[in-house]
């Protein structure tokens, strides 16, 4: 019932957004615009909600890597429908993408990864997961944010941190190539990587997760549901982006604001999901949603945002600040330790988490 439910107030807003959304947003009040983005953000996010469960359906049916890279990528075709609104926009940011980028990945990388290990240490101690599946996304994260994030301050193409088109083309092409080699490698050869650790011989010892699938419906009516959440969400990206803009305008707030905005709207449901395959001493699910997010964010919205630059002639800033950059570097490292070892501990998670409030702070005092 409450699925259904869901469906019918997004698309039901989407109804009023399509017949009257373009009378609503020409006001500049700030009531008004307040009221407008909480209820557009409440119903993305709900609907947000209802493609993690869908996608947790299918998830259940079709057994792990495929479960997670399900959730993940669905979360990515969001996460790209939003970036795209505001970069279609009146009002074009340049920085939109780039901020995105790195709000997702230091809110997974360090604020969703920074809770579950300190809550996992807390209620176990000690966590086990599968290293190798961490070593591999962590081997695709580490090249895609520094070339995406980090290189196009150093180019000599172009100034203010932009690749010039050709350097675009080709940086999108090697990008997808090597994501799509990895989820061949993922769903494939080295799908044994990605499994928790009880499957491949070690100990894992936790309780299921909570049982959610519903009794009825087949696979594919399950995608067809995963879809139709979905779209709302894509539909009501370009009115939530144009209040954005009007917020973001009317009360000073930073510029990075709208990326963090995104990132979070796209990832709470998500993060939550790993929280609770934390709960059940679950890691190695905890991590592939987590590293798994931001491996889809970089190989797939990175090459998206390119695209959208090179079709429609708009500049499109990559290169981040010198604090974010040392940031993201302490990120990367911090990572690779934390995930060097097959137990994790309150520890890294305590230090994950300061990491995380650190970029906070810098977002409002740079």
């Amino acid at each position: 019932m409450l699925p259904m439910f869901r469906l019918a107030a997004a698309w039901g807003t989407v109804v009023i957004f399509l017949l009257a959304g373009e009378t609503m947003l020409s006001g500049t009040h700030p009531v008004v615009t307040s009221i407008l983005f909480i209820w557009l953000l409440g119903v993305i996010l709900w609907a947000a909600f209802g493609v993690v469960y869908e996608a947790e359906e299918v998830a259940e049916r079709l057994g792990e890597p495929f479960g997670t890279l399900i959730l993940t990528l669905s979360i990515v075709i969001i996460e790209v429908a939003l970036i795209s609104a505001v970069m279609l926009g009146e009002n074009a940011v340049p920085t939109l993408g780039r901020d995105t980028m790195f709000a997702v990945i230091m809110i997974v990388l360090n604020g969703v990864v920074g809770l579950c290990l300190l809550t996992g240490g807390l209620r176990y101690h000690q966590q086990s997961y599968n290293l190798q599946g961490a070593s591999a996304y962590l081997a695709l994260i580490i090249p895609l944010s520094v070339i995406a994030l980090v290189l196009p301050n150093f180019t000599t193409s172009t100034a203010g941190g932009m690749l010039s088109g050709s350097q675009a083309a080709f940086f999108s092409i090697f990008t997808i190539a090597l994501y799509g080699l990895f989820l061949w490698l993922q769903t494939g050869r080295h799908r044994g990587f990605f499994v928790p650790a009880s499957a491949t011989g070690d100990d894992e010892v936790g309780s299921p997760l909570p049982h959610h699938v519903r009794a009825g419906g087949t696979t594919r009516m399950r995608v067809l549901l995963l879809f139709a959440n979905i779209l709302p969400i894509i539909i009501l990206s370009k009115s939530l982006a144009t209040i954005l803009d009007q917020g973001i305008a009317l009360f000073g707030a930073p510029p990075a604001l709208g990326g963090i905005v995104i990132a979070m709207i796209v990832f709470t449901p998500e993060g939550i999901s790993a929280l609770r395959a934390v709960a059940a001493n679950q890691l190695t699910r905890a991590i592939n949603l987590c590293l798994g997010a931001a491996t889809s964010t970089l190989g797939l919205t990175v090459p998206a945002v390119l695209l959208i630059g090179l079709l429609t002639q708009r500049p499109v800033t990559l290169g981040l600040s010198a604090a974010n950059m040392v940031l993201l570097a302490v990120t990367l490292v911090l990572n690779t330790l934390t995930f060097s070892g097959t137990r994790t501990t309150m520890l890294e998670g305590a230090t994950h988490l300061s990491l995380f409030f650190v970029f906070i702070v810098l977002v409002f005092s740079p």
